[in-house]
């Protein structure tokens, strides 16, 4: 299926169009994609932020207590270091 866009009027402030013109132009992308890929920009963190909270709502904690308590394991080893 073809992607079908809509037209939106947006108002700007005078200051605000001008520096979106600006970086658009750094980027060498037009205001239309640059507002475009703000918004989806927006979108994707507000979704991510969803996905936390509701992860968050999940959570076993009592769970998560226990096993960061108990006793044995290994120690971290060579290697074992975060990128």
């Amino acid at each position: 299926m073809k992607n079908s866009t809509s037209n939106y009027a947006l108002r700007l402030p005078r200051s605000l169009k001008t520096e979106v013109e600006r970086l658009a132009s750094q980027d060498g992308v037009s205001v239309n994609q640059f507002i475009a890929t703000a918004v989806a920009e927006k979108i994707s963190a507000l979704k991510t932020s969803q996905f936390f909270v509701e992860r968050q709502a999940q959570a076993d904690f009592a769970a998560f207590n226990r096993i960061m308590s108990r006793s044995g394991g290994e120690l971290p080893q060579p290697g074992d270091e975060p990128n």
